[in-house]
């Protein structure tokens, strides 16, 4: 059977994510919730999502922060916005960092359920990403967090075994250093840089002149799988 569509819902208010979970669990989808951006972050770290259902006035990093540096690090997921603001102003400024939709709050819960299924329809499903990838001599299991150079284990700090992940799991994307970072933690781009390195130094024959785990000038890092 075909799993029905994952939705991840944002909101910091609760009582709003939980309407929000129940009524669309109810018409066929799964639904998780995060209440901040960074809880989003984490959970998108171990789960594939189909739609993100985004509330904009949050605190911290709000709603357009969030949506902007998806988009800036190629994350094309469809953001469908909610939002008491409903002038054209705030529409357009929502449009403008890369959501799909915009729903203005108040809003009827059936036409928040049409613009979802019309989202989906333009959409094609995500993909789960491949439990082993290889890159020239190495094979790296993601479920077991295992890294292999021909038959050899290579061994991983907890820390490279999650970069690894979050790096295969975009193949060939450039991933962002915010993204790379600890969920909650204050890594510093400095920080992911000297933990990238260190994993360099396991992956590359040369690590001062790789060729599997790339920089991209402003974008973060990408690893390049065969």
């Amino acid at each position: 059977m075909v799993e029905s569509p994952h939705i991840l819902v944002v909101d910091d208010d609760r009582r709003i994510r939980e309407l929000l979970q129940s009524y669309l669990m109810e018409n066929g989808f799964r639904v998780s919730v995060a209440g901040s951006a960074v809880a989003a972050r984490e959970m998108r770290r171990g789960m594939i999502f189909d739609l993100m259902v985004l509330d904009i006035m949050m605190p911290g990093e709000n709603g357009i922060a969030l949506t902007q540096s998806l988009r800036s690090n190629n994350d094309s997921i469809p953001v469908l916005m909610l939002s008491a603001l409903a002038e054209a102003p705030d529409r357009i400024e929502g449009l403008s960092a890369g959501s799909d939709d915009y729903l203005s709050k108040p809003f009827e819960p059936r036409e928040l359920l049409l613009r979802i299924h019309s989202l989906l329809r333009r959409t094609p499903p995500a993909v789960e990403p491949p439990e082993e990838v290889r890159f020239g001599e190495f094979l790296f299991n993601a479920q077991r967090g295992e890294l292999r150079k021909n038959d050899e284990l290579i061994k991983l700090t907890t820390r490279e075994r999650e970069l690894l992940r979050l790096l295969t799991a975009r193949s060939g994307n450039p991933v962002a250093r915010n993204d790379l970072a600890q969920p909650g933690s204050d890594d510093s781009a400095r920080s992911v840089d000297v933990q990238i390195n260190r994993l360099r130094q396991k992956i590359e024959s040369n690590p001062s002149n790789p060729v599997h785990l790339l920089t991209v000038r402003g974008a973060g890092y990408v690893l390049h799988t065969d």
